[in-house]
Protein backbone atom coordinates (compact mmCIF):
# COMPACT_ATOMS: atom_id res chain seq x y z
CA UNK A 1 0.00 0.00 0.00
CA UNK A 2 1.10 3.53 -0.70
CA UNK A 3 2.69 5.08 2.39
CA UNK A 4 1.34 8.51 1.42
CA UNK A 5 -2.24 7.18 1.40
CA UNK A 6 -1.78 5.55 4.79
CA UNK A 7 -0.29 8.75 6.19
CA UNK A 8 -3.19 10.78 4.80
CA UNK A 9 -5.72 8.33 6.28
CA UNK A 10 -4.05 8.58 9.69
CA UNK A 11 -4.01 12.38 9.48
CA UNK A 12 -7.73 12.49 8.64
CA UNK A 13 -8.61 10.09 11.45
CA UNK A 14 -6.52 12.10 13.91
CA UNK A 15 -8.26 15.30 12.82
CA UNK A 16 -11.65 13.70 13.46
CA UNK A 17 -10.49 12.41 16.85
CA UNK A 18 -9.28 15.91 17.70
CA UNK A 19 -12.71 17.33 16.79
CA UNK A 20 -14.35 14.98 19.30
CA UNK A 21 -11.83 15.90 22.01
CA UNK A 22 -12.31 19.61 21.32
CA UNK A 23 -16.08 19.23 21.52
CA UNK A 24 -15.72 17.76 24.98
CA UNK A 25 -13.10 20.27 26.11
CA UNK A 26 -15.36 23.14 25.08
CA UNK A 27 -18.20 21.69 27.11
CA UNK A 28 -16.05 21.19 30.19
CA UNK A 29 -15.82 24.93 30.54
CA UNK A 30 -19.60 25.13 30.53
CA UNK A 31 -19.75 22.12 32.88
CA UNK A 32 -22.35 20.69 30.55
CA UNK A 33 -20.77 17.23 30.55
CA UNK A 34 -22.05 16.35 33.99
CA UNK A 35 -25.43 17.97 33.55
CA UNK A 36 -26.55 17.43 29.94
CA UNK A 37 -27.77 14.01 28.85
CA UNK A 38 -28.15 15.36 25.31
CA UNK A 39 -24.43 16.17 25.25
CA UNK A 40 -23.60 12.61 26.29
CA UNK A 41 -25.68 11.32 23.38
CA UNK A 42 -23.86 13.65 20.99
CA UNK A 43 -20.51 12.29 22.17
CA UNK A 44 -21.75 8.70 21.84
CA UNK A 45 -22.92 9.43 18.30
CA UNK A 46 -19.60 11.07 17.41
CA UNK A 47 -17.67 8.12 18.84
CA UNK A 48 -19.82 5.64 16.92
CA UNK A 49 -19.26 7.52 13.67
CA UNK A 50 -15.54 7.72 14.35
CA UNK A 51 -15.35 3.99 15.09
CA UNK A 52 -17.03 3.32 11.72
CA UNK A 53 -14.42 5.51 9.99
CA UNK A 54 -11.63 3.58 11.66
CA UNK A 55 -13.17 0.21 10.78
CA UNK A 56 -13.56 1.34 7.16
CA UNK A 57 -9.87 2.27 7.06
CA UNK A 58 -9.08 -1.20 8.42
CA UNK A 59 -11.34 -2.94 5.89
CA UNK A 60 -9.74 -1.20 2.90
CA UNK A 61 -6.26 -1.91 4.20
CA UNK A 62 -5.16 1.59 5.23
CA UNK A 63 -4.77 0.43 8.83
CA UNK A 64 -4.16 -2.90 10.50
CA UNK A 65 -6.72 -4.09 13.02
CA UNK A 66 -4.22 -3.38 15.80
CA UNK A 67 -3.65 0.17 14.56
CA UNK A 68 -7.39 0.78 14.38
CA UNK A 69 -7.94 -0.59 17.85
CA UNK A 70 -5.11 1.55 19.23
CA UNK A 71 -6.61 4.70 17.70
CA UNK A 72 -10.01 3.95 19.25
CA UNK A 73 -8.56 2.93 22.61
CA UNK A 74 -6.37 6.02 22.74
CA UNK A 75 -9.31 8.33 22.10
CA UNK A 76 -11.44 6.53 24.69
CA UNK A 77 -8.62 6.88 27.26
CA UNK A 78 -8.32 10.61 26.58
CA UNK A 79 -12.08 11.10 26.81
CA UNK A 80 -12.20 9.21 30.10
CA UNK A 81 -9.46 11.47 31.47
CA UNK A 82 -11.47 14.55 30.46
CA UNK A 83 -14.59 13.18 32.12
CA UNK A 84 -12.58 12.42 35.27
CA UNK A 85 -11.19 15.96 35.35
CA UNK A 86 -14.71 17.38 35.13
CA UNK A 87 -15.97 15.07 37.87
CA UNK A 88 -13.05 16.07 40.11
CA UNK A 89 -13.73 19.76 39.45
CA UNK A 90 -17.39 19.34 40.34
CA UNK A 91 -16.48 17.44 43.52
CA UNK A 92 -14.08 20.21 44.55
CA UNK A 93 -16.67 22.90 43.88
CA UNK A 94 -19.27 20.97 45.83
CA UNK A 95 -16.93 20.67 48.81
CA UNK A 96 -16.42 24.43 49.01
Amino acid sequence: MDIQLKTKALELLQADADKIKNLIKQQTYALCIAQCKAFEEVVDTQMYGFSREVMYAVRIGFLTEDEGQEILSGLERELNMLYTEVADTLDEEGAE
